[in-house]
């Protein structure tokens, strides 16, 4: 089937307190942020149960985008900015699923975050307010505190451990934002989703890491941990929430707790490359990251390697999925599987490409 042409008009629609235009048709899900890794893979998952769609996406982003392309969607053009798109856009909608985010691990773009994350998610809360929706609000582990213990954090733990750098604090923020509006009577949820892979990751986002490891760019891993997971069982979590979540309550949507090492190992086999030889020092890193800091004042753009992106390679970013699991019937698959599905999905789009025996990092 082919994609849905059809354009919702964001002149007509109203915003006023307690109004619901219905000018839109009516429509069971939409879905902010269809392009990325969770929104694209949500959206199929949609699809694949029966779901009518429609995806509010970017102006420039509406044509041709291959994250969407063959997709029987339905496209409303607007940005988290435009409070009138995003009214015309949710109207008519049963639930909508708000996975766009603006994601830098960094200590600049606090203002654009804060536009993205924070205020966008306002204006998308309002939005699902008025029109009688069901938002389920797509947040990050970042937004959850760390134990100093080192245990697995759980929905209750308090901020802390992590580094103050915008996009946690942004995604705080937002989270926030959201519970405002329930407050206001909004029906909605809040998944808290680990370090995904997986297919659809068309940026590639969190899928790099993969990519580069892969690639054999990976020899001395950071000595921290996080939890990994499959996109698409998240994609299930965030539906089950749908269905089965309590209003105004966090679950968060965890995986294998691995070390970074223990990771690249996995991944360097995937690819068939060098494993890697050890992790980096805590000394080594950290100047790593002061360097990068400097490197970026001076070119007047952060790089990947800063000492924020350091701080949280070092920490055990580890969590409970306990709750998702009791209230929600969350599960995930093995690692190897979701690996190596990502893996040949990267190949199999050109990401990366053999070359005899190697291969090399193409985008």
């Amino acid at each position: 089937m082919e994609a849905s042409t059809k354009t919702i008009p964001t002149t007509a629609a109203s915003c006023g307190e307690g109004t619901n235009s219905r000018l839109a048709p009516a429509v069971d899900c939409v879905v902010t942020g269809a392009t990325g890794l969770v929104g694209n893979n949500v959206v199929r998952l949609l699809l694949n149960r029966g779901r009518s769609v429609r995806t509010v996406v970017r102006p420039h982003r509406v044509a041709d985008d291959p994250a969407l392309a063959g997709l029987p969607i339905e496209t409303a053009s607007g940005t988290l900015a435009d409070e009138q798109a995003l009214q015309q856009a949710i109207d008519g909608s049963s639930f909508v699923i708000h996975s766009a985010a603006m994601v830098h691990c960094g200590w600049r773009h606090r203002d654009e975050m804060h536009g993205v994350n924070v205020r966008g998610t306002e204006l998308v809360a309002r939005c699902a307010r008025r029109a009688g929706a069901r938002l389920i609000h797509v947040s990050s582990v970042d937004a959850i505190g760390l134990r100093h213990d080192g245990a697995p954090a759980d929905e209750d733990t308090p901020p802390g451990v992590m580094p103050e750098c915008p996009y946690v604090v942004t995604k705080r923020e937002a989270e926030e934002a959201v519970l405002r509006e329930v407050d206001r009577g909004l029906d909605a949820v809040i998944v808290n989703p680990v370090f995904m892979l997986g297919p659809w990751d068309w940026k590639p986002s969190s899928g790099r890491m993969l990519v580069e490891v892969a690639s054999g760019k990976g020899l001395f891993a950071p000595p921290g941990g996080n939890d990994f997971v499959d996109v698409r069982d998240v994609a299930a979590g965030i539906l089950a929430a749908m269905d089965r979540g309590h209003t105004g309550r966090r679950y968060i949507l965890g995986g294998h707790p691995l070390s970074y090492f223990d990771a690249w190992k996995l991944f360097a086999r995937v690819g068939g490359r060098i494993q890697p030889l050890g992790t980096v020092g805590p000394v080594v890193l950290r100047m790593a990251g002061w360097c990068g800091d400097l490197a970026g004042l001076l070119a007047r753009r952060e790089p990947a390697v800063n000492s924020a992106a350091v701080t949280m390679s070092m920490l055990p970013h580890h969590f409970s999925c306990t709750r998702a699991k009791h209230e929600l019937g969350y599960t995930f698959r093995p690692l190897e599987d979701t690996v190596q599905d990502a893996w040949e999905w990267f190949v199999g789009h050109g990401y990366v490409k053999p070359v005899r025996e190697r291969t090399v990092l193409v985008r």
